[in-house]
């Protein structure tokens, strides 16, 4: 048996007033989504539970049904780990996005969406300034970026705020706190190179230009999500399953390349609603040939919703449903269990993640499906699945009967 996951982050919502209290997946076009429920077995599952933070790592843990207790670190590590970064024992990693700061507060969590192109030449400048022996920033995609520091004197136990959930909040109010005595020098240092960080990025001829051109400016760093090395179990050995991801983010990657999971990167894919949804799904259909699981995440959606565009959804949830559901439809073999789910909600009115248990649909081939005729948060719950939580998504998703 062959097993693909699509996983459309940050689909799922709430009822929206313009929408006549509809949710964008129950106004948009979504006949794909919708015949995988029709045809298949229906449920909830919590990925976000209470104690960790309410982030796409955290999620994307959970859906793989990985016990968050014993192997969850931060954000920061597993992106540093698709990047190739070897992490030693003092080695604490960050996510370090580029964001736009206007007038003391956290305009926009994402620098307008810079290029990488634009941002590599950004965290250049960076590591010139207070880059050392010790302090690194490496370039990812886009505002994605990593900082690693290397020492015994720097520690991973700070309190932080999510960029992406923190719009409109002053920066002050929002920066680095530790959690324990040893950590106040750490969160000292790097609340300080945040607040030099504008006054370096504003001046930069990449903001410069972007500024000339109507954009906002990637013009302050945002470190957040630290941690150390993460060990997670093989997902071979855990499951008996060969898998492979297909993304175009590092943090998913990264669970990937610590799950030991074959990686497949796609041209074109971008992690934004311009990706080549086409060609991950044709990716998906390859990498059948070799592995026995291929999880497909698609970023595009969650980009949209933090921005608190609600076209841009509906079109996103559409593209996801015609352009990569649809087109793997169309092309798969036969006796392929096929499953559909969000990692977390993304409310459009917040701008931000929530705790709400997600909608999913797993179709296997000979299974008796239940009652559900649409995909979407409220016509799942009805499910005979019910509402999942911990491993149990992947149970279900493996279960011969």
């Amino acid at each position: 048996m062959k097993y693909v996951v699509f996983l459309a982050d940050g689909m799922a919502d709430e009822p929206l007033p313009e929408l006549s209290n509809k949710t964008p997946l129950m106004v948009a076009h979504t006949p794909h989504l919708d015949r995988l429920a029709r045809n298949g077995r229906c449920g909830t599952l919590l990925t976000l539970p209470g104690g960790f933070p309410t982030s796409s790592d955290v999620a994307n843990l959970s859906v793989l049904g990985y016990n968050l207790a014993s192997c969850y670190t931060g954000r920061g590590p597993f992106e540093a780990i698709s990047q190739g970064i070897k992490l030693g024992s003092h080695d604490v990693a960050f996510r370090c996005n580029l964001i736009t700061a206007k007038d003391g507060v956290l305009d926009e969590y994402s620098g307008g969406h810079i290029s990488s192109e634009e941002a590599c030449e950004l965290i250049q400048a960076l590591n010139e300034k207070f880059g050392t022996s010790k302090i690194r920033f490496h370039p990812g995609i886009s505002y994605r970026n990593i900082l690693i520091l290397s020492g015994e004197e720097f520690s991973d136990q700070l309190e932080y705020h999510k960029p992406d959930s923190s719009h409109g909040m002053a920066i002050h109010s929002i920066l680095l706190a530790p959690k324990e005595p040893h950590a106040k020098a750490t969160a000292e240092l790097l609340n300080q190179m945040t607040l030099d960080s504008e006054d370096l990025l504003s001046s930069h001829p990449v903001n410069k230009k972007r500024v000339s051109e109507g954009k906002k400016p990637a013009n302050m760093i945002w470190l957040w999500s630290p941690g150390k090395k993460p060990e997670l179990e093989a997902f071979h050995r855990k499951y008996g399953r060969h898998g492979a991801i297909i993304s175009a983010v590092d943090v998913i990657f990264g669970i990937g390349i610590a799950a030991g999971m074959k990686i497949i990167k796609v041209p074109g894919a971008t992690g934004y609603i311009d990706t080549n949804y086409e060609g991950k799904a044709d990716a998906a259909l390859k990498a059948l040939q070799r592995v026995d699981f291929v999880y497909v995440h698609v970023e595009a959606i969650d980009e949209v919703s933090h921005l608190g565009k609600l076209d841009l959804k509906l079109q996103a949830i559409k593209d996801f449903d015609r352009r990569v559901l649809g087109h793997f439809l169309e092309r798969c073999p036969p006796g392929v269990t096929v499953a559909v789910l969000p990692d977390h909600p993304v409310p459009l009115k917040l701008r931000k993640h929530t705790r709400t248990p997600v909608p999913f649909a797993i179709y296997k081939p000979g299974t008796t499906p239940d009652m559900v005729a649409e995909f979407n948060e409220y016509s799942c719950h009805e499910g005979s699945f019910g509402e999942l939580k911990g491993d149990g998504f992947m149970k279900a998703l493996f279960r011969t009967a």
